[in-house]
């Protein structure tokens, strides 16, 4: 039996973002992986991908709301004495004072990795490219996630269709990781990767095989 051929750096992404969507990394990888998220593209599109492909696992669980810990929170913090004396306005004012340092300093440490408002995937079929499309703030961002780049004197362009509006360009895909801004992207649009020329579409139209589709859902 042969040994198992190591994990490319791509291989190796895909699988720590397919392990933080699932929640199995302990704490400290967890840490590092969202503080990735924040600064790398690439990496927040791959796990977009991953927690559309998961969010089918959510279905047969009800949501369960959060419980209050609010009281015991405060117990702990300000236990009541057998004989309570009467507070002044002062001793009421510090106690209030202590308990929003302390909320306020609870906001800050919890870190918080923005959401994409949308996700996409686009594939085929017996079709080796994969795209993964995320798009916050006004900006789409595109990943290559499986598949070959174009070949050479070739290019791939990316397609918004809406409806049975005619597709609209988004721009090229000519790396493997590309953010341009868009104004808007409603959900349940298409987006599409087709093959064109150097330099895209001579027409404004898809002129090359259309490859991989994807239908924008909300994140």
């Amino acid at each position: 039996m042969t040994d198992d051929l190591p994990l490319s750096p791509q291989e190796q992404d895909d699988a720590l973002a397919a392990e933080y969507v699932l929640g199995v990394l302990d704490l400290a990888e967890r840490s590092r992986a969202e503080a990735r998220l924040k600064q790398d593209a690439a990496f927040a599109a791959t796990v977009a991908a991953w927690e559309q492909r998961l969010a089918g696992l959510n279905d047969e669980f009800a949501p369960v709301p959060a419980p209050n810990l609010l009281p015991q929170i405060e117990a702990r913090l300000f236990p009541v004495a057998a004989k309570v004396p009467r507070r002044s306005f002062f001793g009421w004012f510090a106690g209030a004072a202590v308990a929003a340092a302390l909320a306020i300093g609870a906001l800050y440490l919890v870190p918080r990795v923005p959401a994409p408002e949308f996700v996409a995937t686009l594939q085929a079929p017996d079709q080796p490219l994969v795209i993964a499309a995320s798009y916050a703030a006004g900006e789409i961002t595109v990943t290559r996630a499986g598949g070959p780049a174009a070949e050479a004197g070739r290019v791939y362009e990316l397609w918004l269709i809406e409806g049975d509006s005619a597709p609209v360009s988004l721009g090229l895909i000519e790396g493997d990781v590309v953010t341009r801004p868009v104004a808007r992207i409603p959900e349940g649009a298409v987006l599409a990767i087709s093959l064109e020329p150097a330099g895209g579409s001579p027409t404004g139209a898809p002129t090359g095989p259309v490859l991989v589709t994807g239908v924008v859902e909300g994140a």
